[in-house]
């Protein structure tokens, strides 16, 4: 059997509100295909997930 990251959209950087549209939305360029699995929830392993770590964020603003 295969390792396969599991990921939350939930808790990634690109994982944002978008204030017009009214909802979350990813930032990052998916094509068709990616875009399909990712409306449709079966978007497991996403070779652009990065967890957001706030204290890295704070770090970097110190």
């Amino acid at each position: 059997m295969y390792n396969k990251k599991v990921t939350n959209c939930e808790s990634c950087v690109n994982f944002v509100y978008d204030e017009e549209c009214g909802y979350y939305v990813c930032l990052v360029n998916l094509d068709e295909d990616e875009m399909l699995k990712f409306m449709s929830s079966s978007f497991y392993s996403c070779p652009y997930y990065r967890v957001y770590d706030e204290y890295k964020s704070a770090e970097r603003q110190m």
